[in-house]
């Protein structure tokens, strides 16, 4: 996985899987809990909600930008107000792209707009430890219970 920019996250990883298989783990809230989060709520369309509880007590919230099929999606992101993380609700954006490739799909990911270098690191650590479950299950894989769950490590 690649290193992170001062304010923005950048990760390309290869799944073997499809880009429709993989767009489902993001757009559909039962999928997407088998990857990331207690609990998710999507209205996938521009301008619909975008809300997960990642850990307990830690919610993402955002709207949809951009969904095109399983190609590009894009939302914002932040946290809930009480959240120990200074980036409030809809203030930074992810993109991801899903590239076809011979064996699966190229996954290009970008989450820009954090406000400082402190944020970023941690954004990195906690994305680094998301993206490889969701590779695991997009190729049909049972990542495991979530050790974050009990206790972010």
């Amino acid at each position: 996985m690649e290193a992170s920019t001062e304010t923005a996250v950048r990760r390309e990883i290869a799944i073997a899987a499809s880009p429709e298989t993989i767009w489902e783990f993001l757009v559909d809230p039962e999928k997407a809990t088998r990857w990331m989060g207690r609990s998710a709520t999507f209205d996938p369309r521009p301008g619909g909600e975008y809300r997960v509880e990642v850990l307990s007590g830690n919610v993402a919230l955002g709207k949809f930008v951009e969904l095109d099929p399983p190609r590009r999606l894009v939302w914002t992101w932040g946290w809930e107000p009480g959240t120990p993380m200074p980036v409030a609700p809809g203030s930074s954006t992810i993109e991801v792209e899903l590239v076809p490739e011979a064996d699966g799909t190229r996954l290009r990911f970008t989450h820009s707009g954090l406000p400082d270098a402190d944020a970023t690191q941690k954004h990195a650590h906690g994305w680094d430890h998301y993206l490889e479950r969701l590779e695991i299950v997009a190729r049909g894989d049972d990542p495991g219970r979530d050790t974050w769950l009990d206790g972010m490590t």
